[in-house]
């Protein structure tokens, strides 16, 4: 079942457009006629005349990596340049760990808030604690810093000690610690036991995902008898997406056969088709798969092999509708390319570009007041430049990405436990693996 080879990505582990990516030293060259070099000979002239005449002084550098990324950014939203610190940080947010400290950060007040310090990491043994706010790092004033940028100052190399002034509500001064940096781990499935249902949320796709989802439905088939066990909320929501091959053996983990997706380049021998393998992790119990407009890529692979299977019911809103496939392209420096060369279908042979996974339920999530009118829908269709969709229409992809923080307010995944439960019924529920929707 398990393909350990992460060669694909499939989503933006940074945000909510997200990639795929297939890892390729070797790329076959296309000999160029000579109109094209004579305008890139014009290139090199207004080059040499920005370094010599303009009014500042330019970084050369910098001035190539812009005509780069202003070149791929006229293709589509997901081509791009990424130099050596982006395509490390890409590196390491697909290998699902990284040199940190070990806590679950926000911002507030203009200082870094604890939400949760992750167990048995540095930052817990030390005694950090969630509603800690951080206002120095190294004696750095947090003050006037991104979240991201306090962030990045809290990762490191392995080993290599930061010293935290933290404030503390109750605490009559600045508690100062001194915590040595390991290898954390980042959870890319969380679960839960909601009673009889098993409630399973994949973050990310990363190279952890599979076992940490199989750890999951282990630990849930261990806390719930088989016969109390009513099925298995899968949700999606708000997950930008990650590794292919990780998208498939989680679809895998549910499906005994079929084809899972298939990705289709510019020359037809570049398609490639990625089958199921026999072995259900939940014995064939139903599933409910929960998306909205957050769900890209990855998670929409996953929900739409799941959908045309008929293994389970599709719930929420319309997701993403991002159906792009990117090639990573190893540059010097350690720099690389990030390229579109396909795009992806479903197991009914549909592309979801600029179109997104219709639920087959759908059930709307309602923004609290304090959201109204500042929450917009994010999508495909909506981007600049997006690659049109075979299927793509005015309606276009997407839908609002908002779930609430407490399950009690959450009306989707109240409805999915309802259905589970048969407090609520649909036609599509529960889903009919006999009645799977192939490609022709």
């Amino acid at each position: 079942m398990i393909r350990r080879a992460s060669l694909v990505l499939v989503g933006a582990l940074m945000g909510a457009t997200a990639m795929s990516v297939v890892y390729s030293a070797v790329v076959p060259a296309v000999a160029a006629n000579p109109s094209t070099y004579r305008e890139l000979s014009i290139f090199g002239d207004v080059f040499e005349r920005v370094r010599a005449q303009y009014v500042t002084p330019p970084q050369d550098d910098k001035l190539i990596e812009n005509a780069i990324n202003g070149m791929l950014s006229s293709l589509d939203p997901h081509s791009s340049y990424m130099n050596a610190t982006d395509a490390e940080d890409m590196r390491t947010q697909t290998k699902g760990e990284f040199g940190g400290l070990g806590i679950e950060v926000t911002m507030e007040d203009e200082l870094v808030k604890v939400t949760s310090p992750i167990d048995d990491t540095p930052a817990a043994k030390a005694g950090v604690l969630a509603g800690d706010f951080i206002s120095k790092i190294d004696g750095q004033d947090v003050r006037g810093l991104k979240l991201e940028e306090a962030v990045d100052k809290m990762r490191g190399a392995v080993g290599k000690p930061i010293k935290l002034t933290i404030l503390r509500k109750g605490a009559d001064k600045p508690i100062e610690l001194t915590i040595v940096r390991d290898v954390i781990a980042v959870r890319a499935v969380k679960s839960r036991v909601e009673g009889d249902v098993g409630y399973v949320r994949v973050i990310s796709f990363t190279e952890k995902t599979y076992d940490d989802l199989k750890n999951a439905i282990e630990k849930i088939k261990k806390d719930v008898p088989a016969d109390k066990l009513k099925g298995y909320v899968l949700d999606l929501r708000l997950n930008p997406g990650g590794l292919l091959d990780q998208a498939i053996n989680v679809s895998d983990a549910f499906l005994e056969r079929g084809e899972v997706v298939s990705t289709r380049g510019r020359n037809a021998d570049e398609t490639r088709r990625f089958n199921a393998t026999p072995g259900d992790l939940t014995d064939g119990k139903p599933v409910i798969v929960l998306v909205n407009g957050g769900s890209a890529s990855a998670s929409e692979i996953v929900a739409g092999a799941l959908q045309d299977l008929k293994r389970a019911t599709v719930l929420g809103t319309r997701s993403f509708g991002k159906g792009s496939v990117q090639t990573i392209i190893p540059l010097g420096e350690a720099g690389a390319l990030r390229l579109t060369t396909a795009l992806y279908y479903t197991p009914s042979g549909k592309s979801i570009q600029g179109t997104g996974i219709s639920p087959d339920i759908k059930v709307d999530q309602p923004l609290p007041p304090e959201l109204l009118g500042k929450v917009e829908n994010t999508s495909e269709s909506s981007l600049r430049g997006h690659i049109q969709g075979q299927n793509e229409t005015q309606e276009g992809s997407g839908s609002v990405a908002y779930v609430p923080p407490e399950p009690k307010d959450d009306i989707q995944l109240n409805y999915a436990l309802d259905l589970l439960r048969g407090k609520k019924s649909d036609p599509s529920f529960p889903a009919n693996p006999q009645k799977a929707e192939l490609a022709p």
